[in-house]
């Protein structure tokens, strides 16, 4: 998987750092995975001094977040594990 490919990307620029939801064609519906990794990302930048602000966008045009990726819960509910829906 190429960074492009991963649905949260993460940098920082000076003080601020970023937070984008890649995945333009789910209007960047939230998965379980990127909450994780949202919640990592953010723990971590809120014990390092170097960064004061947090900006967070959406990849695409149509849309910064559609809200949870139901689909993939109900995927998950229906033919997998559970893993996706657990908390």
């Amino acid at each position: 998987m190429t960074a492009t490919d991963e649905p949260v990307l993460f940098h920082t620029t000076g003080r601020a750092a970023h937070i984008t939801l890649n995945r333009p064609k789910a209007l960047n519906a939230l998965s379980h995975e990127m909450v994780r990794r949202i919640d990592d990302a953010l723990g971590n930048w809120e014990r390092d001094p170097a960064v004061e602000t947090v900006v967070i966008t959406g990849a695409g045009e149509r849309g910064l977040c559609a809200g949870g990726d139901i689909r993939s819960i109900h995927d998950d509910a229906r033919d997998g594990d559970g893993s996706a829906s657990a908390a």
